[in-house]
């Protein structure tokens, strides 16, 4: 063998370290996990609770292309008592019933619009030729109300 400190005979291999293991984690990390893993089920369950506060939404969707014209409001009522207390609704006709829907559902289309027939297709024939409309409207409120906030 050669002496000479400088010779390539005298070279070895670096010897390195294992690496780090991931598992088990540092507490900092960990801790970043667990918060990530509660805002991530938080938003879940939120969405899921939101799809379930929402299914007479869509029942009333699938009952509203079945529903024949003179029971368009007996339908947006059905909804209303789904939502509101039956005090606020059920007794509500005529003005009082449109007014609600409109301010309800953040719109303009019950008392001056075309969904101020919803309550003459129950009993005025003439009033079909308006179906379609009406029918819009009644779609629009059940996708758009919101129950007021009261103080």
């Amino acid at each position: 063998m050669n002496s000479d400190p400088t010779s390539l005979d005298r070279l070895h291999d670096l010897v390195t370290p294992p690496p780090a293991p991931w598992w088990p984690l540092t507490p900092g990390p960990a801790i970043a996990l667990a918060v990530a893993a509660a805002i991530l089920l938080a938003w879940l369950l939120r969405i899921i609770m939101r799809w379930q506060a929402d299914r007479y939404r869509r029942e009333a969707l699938a009952l509203l292309e079945k529903t024949p014209p003179e029971q368009l409001s007996s339908l947006a009522k059905r909804v209303a008592l789904t939502a509101w207390p039956r005090e606020e609704v059920a007794n509500l006709t005529g003005k009082p019933w449109l007014e609600f829907l409109d301010r309800s559902g953040d719109m303009d289309a019950f008392v001056n619009g075309p969904g101020n027939l919803i309550e003459s297709l129950a009993f005025d024939p003439a009033a079909e030729k308006h179906e379609a409309p009406v029918r819009d409207s009644v779609r629009e409120w059940i996708r758009k109300h919101r129950k007021e906030e009261r103080p």
